[in-house]
């Protein structure tokens, strides 16, 4: 895949795991599509490290999507366990 289909991998799966987990999150769609894009690389890599499936590089595959996804919700819910209710 290229840099703008990570890109906007990254922004629908920042957006999806913020609609899953919803609350008080960096925001923006610029924080949004940071956490998605951290988050398709730290989903990517778990699945390859730990779940012995490597992530394909097709952009419209099921894994490829469900890594995005939880790596972002992981990210998401790291971010607010380190920062808590700082933005209150």
């Amino acid at each position: 895949m290229s840099i703008l289909a990570w890109i906007i991998l990254g922004l629908l799966a920042g957006v999806i795991a913020k609609i899953l987990l919803p609350g008080r999150d960096p925001g923006g769609v610029v924080g949004t599509t940071l956490i998605g894009v951290a988050g398709a690389f730290v989903g990517g890599w778990i699945s390859a490290r730990w779940l012995d499936h490597p992530v394909s590089k097709d952009f419209f595959d099921a894994a490829t999507w469900a890594s995005a996804i939880g790596g972002s919700l992981v990210l998401l819910i790291l971010y607010r366990i380190v920062f808590g209710n700082s933005r209150d």
